[in-house]
């Protein structure tokens, strides 16, 4: 067996190998570490060689985003600490941004209080979530919410720009932009990245989640909730929604805005380039009304994004503010269509006729007044149909002992009956139908004003006489326990709002006959149930409404008691009447074709008894 003998040459050679080993360690040069906070907290998902998250040197920061030496030293200490927040305010906004995700964390309105006087947020408490979903080429799913983002922030006379930038090594950076300009409630927001090409395996979708839970603003929960609406834009300037009452998810494409409504407030998403497949949820999150209701609605938005050559490079701009029209209107992309002003013909007059009647009026009184004033002119504007109304209600109370004679001579006749009964009125120039006329006639103003009430801006917050909001309820009592439909408190206005009704309704249907036809419903008694609903109705909705209300049945009562007294002579009407009946009957297009088929159905009569 061979002997194991040691070779001094190899010891000599393992010594100089140990030694240059050890002098090559001492002498490298020193690199610059950072404490990181909260190291186990905010673990990474990204690992090295993939995407590990590295610090920059000064060198590097420079080169990366082009800062000067005194930016570069203020950006080095003002990110020591990685869970720093930015605070930037406007004329309008106060702002906090978090390094962790690099998003919007809390937003206050300046010149806004919630229904209890305190300060208006929109977003606070982990309210929002705005995050960025996409798949590494290793197949890690990565979201930006889990990261700390360091922050570099820039003056202008024009702005204040914030940049919150994930760094994930020396050539590699995410940046979440944010644009805030000195007044208004619009900023830009923008997705840029650099040296991602390798990173983002681009075969699986990219999605930037919005997720935004709706604070309560109003006194009444439900009231709220029901001016509370998921809005989107598509396929340019078509705009659809998500009902308000339920839960509810939608997918669309091309879209180009998302807005989520907050009844009075709102936050809008402004994509650049529209996107396909967009997925919206909307959820409600209380079932009972009650004074414990934080959060009204939980809306969510999932939003493919595409890249530009490997690389995020997607703009948007993000309103958070007030829901008002005047203000919405200013801003590009119709984000003004995120308010519901009715369908058709009842979008048009509030759009056209109301909010710039109301703005004018607003201008120059106060919000009570500024109602009080554009009921008068509304009823103004339909006082000749009032007139006409009337005066034919008037012939029908002069014609109603003849009615009365006819309906006895032929009650077992109907179709001669009515035969008769129609030569009555054309004598007398008269028309049951026009009774039915105002109602008619009012219907697109009455609706239109019911969505006008409810999303006037102007109205929010503003008091008269003992209502201290007219864009909700007034209270003059609170009940110990809530009736169905009705609520537990009591409001004036409704009350005095339904007896105008009532009054109203007995003047107007005074004079109208009630048909005896089979199948006919009581005419009489649906108007006299209406004030009764409208009570109930009225109880939770806008004060400005039942005011307006209120004061337009008053004026129409006021008209119709002069047309009587001062313009209608009804012994005038009864000579007109009988001068009538001694002319030939002359008959228009529609009685003559009236009378036709009354003459087929006679004859088909006759033919039946006959057989």
């Amino acid at each position: 067996m061979e002997e194991n003998k040691i070779d001094p040459f190899q010891i000599i050679g393992f010594v100089i190998l140990m030694a240059g080993l050890f002098w090559w360690i001492y002498t490298l040069p020193d690199i610059e570490t950072k404490n990181v906070d909260n190291q186990s907290n905010n673990e990474m998902i990204i690992n090295k060689p993939e995407n590990a998250l590295s610090e920059l040197t000064n060198d590097d920061v420079s080169k990366s985003f082009d800062l000067n030496l005194d930016e570069r030293d203020s950006f080095l200490k003002t990110n020591s600490n990685s869970q720093d927040d930015v605070i930037i305010e406007n004329d309008d906004l106060i702002l906090k941004f978090s390094s962790k995700g690099g998003q919007l964390v809390e937003a206050l309105l300046k010149n806004f209080s919630d229904y209890k006087g305190d300060p208006l947020y929109l977003i606070k408490d982990g309210n929002q979530n705005i995050n960025l979903n996409f798949s590494t080429s290793l197949g890690k799913l990565v979201n930006t919410s889990d990261y700390n983002f360091k922050s570099t922030v820039k003056n202008s006379s024009e702005s204040t720009t914030l940049n919150m930038i994930l760094l994930v090594s020396e050539n590699q950076f995410l940046n979440f932009e944010y644009v805030i300009p000195r007044k208004g409630f619009m900023m830009d927001f923008s997705i840029i990245s650099s040296g991602f090409k390798n990173i983002i395996d681009n075969k699986k979708s990219i999605y930037l989640n919005w997720d935004l839970k709706a604070f309560r603003q109003a006194k009444s929960a439900e009231y709220e909730n029901r001016y509370s609406q998921l809005y989107y834009q598509f396929d340019g300037d078509d705009t659809d929604y998500l009902s308000s009452y339920s839960d509810s998810d939608d997918t669309e494409d091309s879209v180009s805005w998302i807005s989520y409504g907050q009844h009075f407030f709102n936050s809008i998403l402004v994509l650049e380039n529209p996107s396909n497949e967009v997925f919206f949820e909307s959820k409600k999150l209380f079932e009972d009304e009650g004074k414990d209701v934080v959060y009204t609605k939980n809306y969510s938005s999932k939003i493919p994004l595409g890249l530009s050559g490997s690389e995020f490079n997607s703009n948007m701009n993000l309103y958070i503010g007030p829901n008002d029209y005047d203000i919405l209107k200013n801003y590009e992309n119709n984000i003004s269509n995120s308010i519901y002003f009715g369908w058709g013909i009842f979008g048009w007059i509030n759009r056209f006729i109301y909010f710039p009647l109301f703005g004018f009026l607003g201008k120059y009184f106060s919000a009570g007044l500024a109602v009080i004033l554009m009921t008068i002119i509304t009823r103004l504007a339909m006082s000749p149909v009032t007139y006409k109304t009337y005066v034919s209600q008037a012939r029908m109370k002069v014609i109603k002992p003849e009615i009365t004679e006819l309906n006895e001579k032929y009650k077992n006749d109907a179709i001669k009956k009515q035969q008769e009964t129609m030569k009555l009125y054309n004598k007398a120039g008269a028309n049951p139908l026009l009774g039915c006329v105002p109602a008619l006639f009012q219907l697109p103003v009455f609706y239109a004003l019911f969505c006008f009430f409810p999303i006037a801006f102007p109205l929010r917050g503003k008091p008269f006489l003992w209502a201290d909001d007219l864009s909700s309820y007034d209270v003059i009592a609170e009940l110990p326990f809530s009736i169905p439909f009705y609520g537990d408190h009591v409001s004036l206005l409704p009350i005095l709002a339904s007896i105008a009704i009532f009054f109203y309704t007995m003047m107007s249907s005074g004079a109208q006959m009630q048909s005896t036809q089979p199948g006919v419903p009581n005419i009489k008694f649906i108007m006299y149930l209406m004030p009764v609903m409208m009570l109930f109705f009225f109880n939770n909705y806008a004060s400005a409404f039942s005011l307006y209300y209120f004061i337009s049945n008053i004026l129409t009562i006021l008209i119709m008691l002069m047309i009587k007294h001062f313009i209608i002579d009804e012994d005038k009407i009864r000579l007109q009447i009988q001068e009538n009946k001694k002319k030939p009957t002359t008959q228009n297009r529609f009685q003559r074709k009236m009378k036709e088929m009354m003459d087929k159905a006679e004859e088909q009569r006759k033919l039946q008894n006959r057989k």
